[in-house]
């Protein structure tokens, strides 16, 4: 095991606000490809934008300032963000639309 798979953690974000229509998850999956991080983001009914990203703690602090900005069209009112448990996720994907 690499210090990398040692140090792996897993977060679940919801990102409210105007965050649907607007590009958000493939801003997501561009930035998490950037940083490295695995997992997936999906639009929930409710109109939030859900992702769950694995990675060390500094990616995911990455990825978690990221999400607060969002990309030019969004409007970021709040980012809820709980532990999650690690699986085995190798590559970043952008789930299903409601």
């Amino acid at each position: 095991m690499t210090s990398t798979e040692k140090a792996a953690e897993a977060r679940c974000f919801i990102v409210r606000g105007r965050v649907q229509g607007v590009g958000f998850r493939w801003f997501v999956e561009r930035e998490a490809h950037i940083l490295g991080i695995a997992g997936w983001v999906r639009n929930n009914a409710d109109g939030s934008v859900e992702v769950l990203a694995q990675g060390t703690r500094d990616q995911l602090s990455g990825l978690r300032a990221r999400l607060r900005e969002g990309p030019r069209a969004a409007r970021v009112d709040k980012v809820e963000e709980s532990e999650a448990r690690p699986a085995e996720m190798k590559s970043f994907r952008i789930e299903g639309a409601w």
